[in-house]
């Protein structure tokens, strides 16, 4: 027969499941306890499991942008206009110059 444990073991085991980051199968296969029984007594105390999931940073990126001007040289003229110029304007314009 298993280990019995009180409800407030029960509820402990499942908050330390959560915050160790292992799946449920994991953490009762780490910690000797039979998933039937831990889903069992979930179930049981009407304890859902968060919503919450942590992120783990695994790699630090720099994100940085500075949107290169849109430039226009037609002949010997040249145009330079904000990257977010929006494209019905800049549809327009090159139909009146082509």
């Amino acid at each position: 027969m298993g280990i019995m444990r009180s409800q407030d073991q029960w509820k402990n085991i499942f908050k330390e499941q959560e915050m160790s980051g292992l799946t449920i199968v994991g953490y009762c296969h780490q910690h000797q306890i039979s998933t039937a029984t831990f889903y069992a007594c979930r179930k049981k105390l009407g304890v859902s499991q968060s919503a919450f999931i942590q992120a783990k940073i695994t790699q630090q990126v720099e994100v940085f942008s500075s949107p290169e001007p849109i430039c226009l040289n037609i002949g010997n003229a040249s145009l330079t206009l904000p990257s977010t110029t929006p494209v019905p304007y800049l549809a327009q314009l090159l139909r009146e110059f082509i």
